[in-house]
């Protein structure tokens, strides 16, 4: 990436830590091998670090001072896009999605051009997208059993009503994300990432928001 890439108005964030950088690497071999559409970086956390934030364009990568944990995560995302609203105040979109995603490389391109075209269309129409993603209905509280997978994770973990965007893959718009940073105290004191920021974006930044079936594009990487 170079300096080109400041005046652009879209980002792909791709969630990452130091135990998985293979993964980070799997990915750069192959659908972000011919990646030209937009710039991107893997975010991995560094609670050494001396600063709050840290671009390393030579090898894409975005540290945050941050615990590098799957708990964590929560926190490693807003501390992500707090560091793109003050890196590179000309995005209009950050895109989001994880180390263990894949896309068929023939298509990556393409499909962000597809993504990118659509947001920037319903701002044309007064209808501007804030929030897009495969679209979870919680449409009455629970207890989440994601601890049986992440161990990490507390054994008591509600979920409140709300509606977010599955974290395989999402976007959120810069007046979105400004509405999260308010939200930074109470997202810090999350487990659940794409849940989290779902529930503290304010309702009127939801009112468009738009389903896309983001499992018809991105698999999950097969690891042995």
């Amino acid at each position: 990436m170079n300096d080109t890439s400041l005046a652009t108005d879209c980002i792909l964030l791709i969630m990452n830590c130091q135990k998985y950088a293979l993964k980070a690497e799997s990915q750069k071999n192959t659908w972000l091998r011919n990646m030209n559409y937009l710039p991107f970086f893997h975010v991995v956390g560094d609670p050494n670090l001396h600063y709050d934030y840290e671009f390393r364009y030579e090898t894409n990568k975005l540290i945050v001072c941050v615990d590098d944990d799957y708990q964590s995560l929560p926190k490693k995302v807003i501390r992500a896009y707090e560091a793109i609203r003050k890196h590179f105040p000309s995005i209009k979109y950050i895109f989001k999605t994880d180390d263990d995603q894949i896309l068929q490389p023939e298509n990556a391109n393409k499909f962000f051009e597809t993504i990118r075209k659509m947001l920037f269309q319903s701002i044309n129409q007064n209808e501007k997208i804030h929030y897009a993603g495969n679209i979870v209905n919680v449409n009455q509280p629970y207890l989440s059993k994601y601890h049986e997978v992440h161990s990490e994770l507390p054994e008591y973990l509600p979920i409140q009503k709300t509606k977010y965007c599955n974290g395989r893959f999402y976007v959120v718009s810069e007046e979105a994300v400004d509405d999260l940073l308010k939200k930074k105290h109470y997202i810090d004191l999350e487990f659940l990432e794409d849940y989290a920021m779902g529930y503290h974006l304010s309702d009127e930044f939801k009112k468009t928001i738009k389903h896309l079936a983001s499992d018809m594009y991105f698999k999950d990487m097969q690891t042995s």
